[in-house]
């Protein structure tokens, strides 16, 4: 599973013109699955989110984690995170989980961020989503958890 985790100052969710989802300062983290993820790794990886040391320490420095710095924890699917792009001019989505499967997967990872980080919002997996974001720093990383 990857998560391409993105600092913010706030960041937003909309499908068909509709909000969805909305979070102030905090953490906005793109999920993508491959095929043969699974989820007895989804509370690991839940984990790496919430205590990545990605907020700044009283002297400015990356040294806390969104359970120490607090503030929003925005989840948002997107199978793209999972493409191949080693040939070619098109991407390859061959290894990204089925459609169902990577549903079922951010079902489960909801489920476990709403009862470990009350400040969770998610996107809807499969609609076409506008995700907008003020991107803090800017911060980003790229999480995997195999």
């Amino acid at each position: 599973m990857i998560g391409l985790m993105q600092r913010v100052t706030g960041a937003a969710v909309e499908v068909s013109g509709e909000e969805i989802a909305r979070i102030g300062p905090g953490l906005l983290v793109l999920v993508g699955f491959r095929r043969g993820d699974r989820a007895e790794r989804l509370e690991r990886f839940l984990e790496r989110l919430l205590n990545y040391r990605i907020f700044a320490d009283e002297q400015g420095r990356m040294n806390r984690g969104l359970r120490q710095a607090g503030g929003g924890l925005l989840l948002v699917p997107q199978f793209t995170l999972a493409a191949d792009t080693n040939a070619g001019n098109r991407p390859s989505f061959s290894p990204a989980a089925a459609p169902s499967e990577g549903a079922e997967l951010f079902e489960r990872l909801i489920e476990r961020a709403r009862s470990a980080w009350p400040d969770s919002a998610w996107g809807r997996f499969g609609a076409d989503m506008q995700v907008s974001l003020v991107n803090d720093g800017p911060v980003t990383f790229w999480l995997e958890v195999d």
